[in-house]
């Protein structure tokens, strides 16, 4: 699969094979929880790429191209001509799954790419466990990878509250939809190797110094948030059907 330039109304994407690649055109503040570019940095690209679920070469031995995940990131990203710095992201979910949506207030806009798999679901708090132990294939798709890009110039504080709420947000759809964990009988807040990027504007009009619920960008990423993560769900379902 491959689409080029694509707009969602803000940045530019493109989808190349098992890639997603997005095109923020300048450096934009972000963090993240990425295995590439974590933390709180200034990029000018956002990957979301497919990789095995639990690659295996023959004989039983596991393949360890993933195993430095920034380096192999960093790699991708020059095949795949993305702007540096780049934050970098991994999943099993395939890029036919993507969601993208956004939210707009006048002129202040907010967009979401997200890939959701949740056969790794798992509950906060529950005991840690190996991989091995979980109820369904080991095999299928289990991280839910949401990407924020805001035109707002959002302060430290802020960006760290949009990812609360952006948090909040997926663990109530999950509750909503009684995801189960795949480990134990309960309910799912997330999986085991869920990870969040929000990007926000060096220069943008809107200057926000909060991001809680209880704000106009709290309540636009609450809104998106569930959508896209309700939206892959059903992807994944059907998807998971169709194997």
């Amino acid at each position: 699969m491959s689409r080029r330039n694509t707009k969602t109304g803000g940045v530019k994407y493109r989808v190349r094979g098992n890639t997603l690649v997005i095109d923020l055109a300048k450096r934009y503040r972000i963090v993240s929880s990425a295995p590439r570019g974590g933390g709180i940095v200034r990029g000018r690209s956002i990957l979301n790429h497919q990789v095995p679920a639990n690659p295996v070469m023959p004989g039983g031995r596991s393949v360890t191209e993933w195993s430095d995940p920034a380096r192999y990131l960093g790699q991708l990203a020059r095949r795949v001509n993305a702007a540096m710095p780049v934050v970098g992201l991994m999943t099993a979910v395939p890029m036919t799954q993507l969601v993208v949506d956004r939210e707009q207030s006048g002129s202040l806009l907010l967009e979401c790419f997200c890939t959701v798999g949740v056969t790794n679901a798992v509950r906060a708090g529950a005991p840690v466990r190996s991989r091995l132990d979980r109820k369904q294939d080991r095999n299928q798709a289990g991280t839910i990878n949401i990407i924020l890009v805001t035109n707002a110039t959002l302060t430290v504080p802020a960006l760290i509250g949009a990812v609360q709420v952006a948090t909040e947000s997926k663990t109530a759809t999950l509750i909503k939809h009684k995801v189960p964990s795949a480990y134990e009988q309960a309910l799912a807040t997330g999986t085991g190797t869920d990870a969040v990027v929000l990007a926000s504007s060096l220069a943008g009009r809107h200057k926000l110094q909060y991001s809680g619920t209880h704000t106009e960008m709290g309540a636009m990423i609450g809104r998106l948030v569930a959508r896209c993560v309700e939206r892959g769900l059903h992807r994944f379902a059907r998807w998971s059907k169709a194997r």
